[in-house]
């Protein structure tokens, strides 16, 4: 599991893009890089990180589920994933 602070900052990442998505928009449609130097670093969508929803690892994520391969396979075991079960030829 990761650090609870890696996590929660990756959180903070995530509602500082958003917060500022549209003034990047206009500022990157206008050319002014300028501007756009003067915004938070982590108001850039290429710092965010997709993590587990579950225990916050970064690797081996499945974006379709929103876990990691681990998580998944234990969740697909158990039945908890729908339409989704171990095969095996």
């Amino acid at each position: 599991m990761a650090k609870l602070s890696v996590v929660v900052r990756n959180r903070k990442r995530k509602e500082m893009i958003e917060k500022y998505a549209e003034r990047r928009k206009i500022l990157k449609q206008k050319g002014d890089y300028e501007a756009l130097d003067r915004l938070p670093r982590n108001a850039s969508p290429v710092r965010y990180v997709n993590r587990c929803g579950l225990t916050g690892r970064s690797r081996g994520y499945i974006r379709r589920f929103g876990v990691c391969r681990i998580i998944f396979r234990d969740m697909a075991s158990d039945g908890k994933i729908p339409g989704v079960k171990k095969t095996s030829w």
